[in-house]
């Protein structure tokens, strides 16, 4: 579905805001696997533990190898085989844990993410209207989907390395100062300025990250709006100009992924530069000692093994350091929306009923806007009787649509109160106001699935019966027994496999299945041809039989039998009447019924 008319979304910052509070907040989803966690510790300690013990039992191979060359009785081959079976094993033991390791880890990254998108989606469940109203469906796929999956991937891979690069570092300092300490030293002392490089890279790249995320939400924005508004695009020719303004936003996305992929590009060369000084030391350093004939052949090269297993893990942790930033900066967004204010319902213990209103809809006094510095509604009033068929007409924008929001609570009054049999609707949850509602609107809105399910939707466990009883009331069973599958007929996510005119027939009899005790209908016949406007002209004649119903009208001609028109303009009620009584007033509502008939006639 294409995004709302609302105003786009606030720009997410360039840098997350509290980089450590994320950071505890996203490791507070893992608290309820800390068994697993701890298997994953132990597994990566006995896996590195075999890794690290492998370069030194290699040394004494090559010292057994060069006292062989260097000895008349030659080279021992049982010792050697024996040495080197010794390290397959450890390779080998080394390979089964960090597979063991990988395997759980899995698990607990996909779980503690399943956890996460049940909150998201709880969440946006419970949020108000009004901020799906401000923000771009482009922007809330980006955080739903691409930034879950970020986290996922980050907890998956980067959070073992950092264990096993922990561990690998402890672990291959202790096998170093076993062959020379002094030679360690050396290794120690390049430590500090890989420190300073990580620091100084991971400081800098932290905001290009978060810029990339925030590209790629007006990207996927962009793709998501294109996509659903092809029709629209091809009848006005604007394909090139679609395309212009999807290259912009194709290439802010492209210099914000250059800048973060850079920075972390350049995290790798700078620490195998800092790498081969420490080879360098160790050569130069290990040269002198073994001519001094202070240390082994082997346990040269065993040295030169654990330099590389000691700088490795230091370039990883480079690494991860640039995708915790990603990953951060991921999870805050995805904490934005959980830190949203929700919808309450604050029920007081003694609710004020108005026993004389016990049949009536009641504004009273009514006063509203959707920013406050612009408001909408001052003092609006309007009281309607049970069973009363009540039009609301004016022009574009003079608050129709407004009045249902109200009256849904999708929005709550700024001042004065909506009172429904003699309650205000603020002190009654959400759920029990909307549950006496039934909606039919213009925008249909169906759902991946089957025509059955799709009438059933308002009524949770409705019969088959019930279903087909409902379409025929809406002049909808005639075409379903039509389609190939019948009522089984699946309706794909736009539902463009039936035409408008039977989407609309499908939304009216899921209206009709709920049996709402108010009405509400905007429009609900303007996509339909002639013929099927007259059939479903009967079948809301009975629906509203004994119910209250609100119809906001366009086209006059279908409310002159209303009980009661509403006349709006700028957000105020100006004039009120059944129809006779308003155009014998000769005002407004004449003025705009008249138009529109001197405009067909024109025609």
């Amino acid at each position: 579905m294409s995004p709302g008319p609302g105003p786009r979304g606030p720009v997410i910052g360039a840098k997350p805001r509290n980089f450590k509070k994320t950071l505890f907040r996203l490791l507070g989803y893992m608290k309820p696997r800390t068994f697993a966690i701890s298997l994953v510790f132990i597994f990566a300690i006995l896996s590195t533990i075999f890794n690290i013990f492998s370069p030194k039992e290699l040394g004494k191979a090559t010292t057994e190898i060069f006292k062989g060359v260097m000895s008349p009785a030659g080279i021992n081959d049982d010792k050697i085989f024996n040495i080197l079976f010794g390290v397959f094993l450890l390779y080998l033991g080394s390979s089964l844990f960090s597979f063991i390791q990988q395997f759980v880890m899995s698990s607990v990254a996909q779980r503690t993410v399943y956890d996460m998108r049940r909150d998201l989606k709880a969440k946006m469940a419970r949020l108000p209207l009004r901020y799906y109203d401000t923000r771009s469906n482009g922007d809330i796929l980006s955080r739903a989907v691409n930034d879950m999956d970020n986290i996922a991937n980050t907890l998956q891979q980067s959070l073992t390395q950092a264990i096993t690069a922990v561990v690998q570092i402890i672990g291959v300092l202790i096998m170093m100062l076993t062959i020379s300490w002094q030679m360690t030293l050396i290794v120690v002392c390049t430590v500090p300025l890989s420190i300073i490089i990580v620091a100084f890279i991971a400081s800098k790249s932290q905001r290009f990250f978060a810029a990339q995320q925030r590209n790629l939400g007006v990207l996927n924005d962009t793709v998501e709006e294109t996509y659903g508004g092809q029709t629209i695009i091809k009848a006005f020719g604007q394909e090139k100009n679609t395309l212009k303004a999807f290259d912009q936003v194709n290439d802010d996305y492209y210099k914000a992924a250059k800048k973060a992929q850079f920075i972390s590009g350049i995290m790798m060369p700078m620490m195998q530069f800092v790498g081969n000084l420490g080879y360098v030391a160790v050569c130069v350093g290990g040269g002198i000692f073994v001519t001094n004939g202070t240390l082994q052949v082997g346990d040269i090269q065993s040295f030169t093994q654990y330099v590389q297993l000691f700088s490795q893990p230091i370039s990883s942790v480079a690494n991860i350091a640039n995708v915790i930033q990603s990953t951060i900066a991921s999870a805050e967004r995805v904490f934005e929306i959980l830190d949203e204010e929700e919808e309450k319902d604050v029920i007081p213990d003694q609710i004020q009923v108005h026993e004389n209103e016990s049949n009536e809809i009641i504004f009273d006094h009514v006063q509203f806007g959707y920013t406050p510095d612009k408001p909408l509604m001052t003092d609006l009033n309007i009281q309607v009787e049970e069973g009363q068929m009540v039009a609301i007409v004016g022009p574009t924008g003079a608050g129709k649509t407004t009045i249902i929001n109200l009256l849904m609570r999708f929005y709550d009054v700024d001042g004065g109160g909506i009172r429904i049999e003699g309650v205000d609707t603020r002190d009654m949850t959400k759920n029990d106001v909307r549950a006496k509602f039934g909606m039919v609107l213009q925008d249909t809105w169906l759902f991946n699935g089957t025509i059955a399910e799709n009438i059933a939707y308002g009524h949770e466990g409705a019969s088959f019966d019930e279903v087909v009883g409902a379409a025929k009331a809406a002049y909808a069973d005639d075409f379903i027994r039509r389609l190939p599958d019948g009522y089984d007929t699946i309706l794909n996510e736009e539902g463009s496999n039936i035409s408008q005119g039977q989407k609309q027939l499908l939304t009216i009899a899921r209206a009709i299945l709920s049996d709402p005790s108010i009405l509400i209908l905007d429009e609900a016949t303007s996509s339909v041809d002639t013929r099927t406007e007259l059939n479903i002209q009967l079948a809301m004649a009975n629906l509203m039989r004994g119910r209250t119903s609100f119809v906001i009208a366009h086209r006059l001609s279908t409310i002159r039998d209303a009980d009661h028109i509403l006349v709006m303009n700028h957000g105020n009620v100006i004039e009120q009447g059944t129809h006779k009584d308003l155009l014998d007033e000769k005002g407004f509502y004449a003025d705009l019924y008249n138009s529109q008939f001197a405009g067909a006639q024109a025609v």
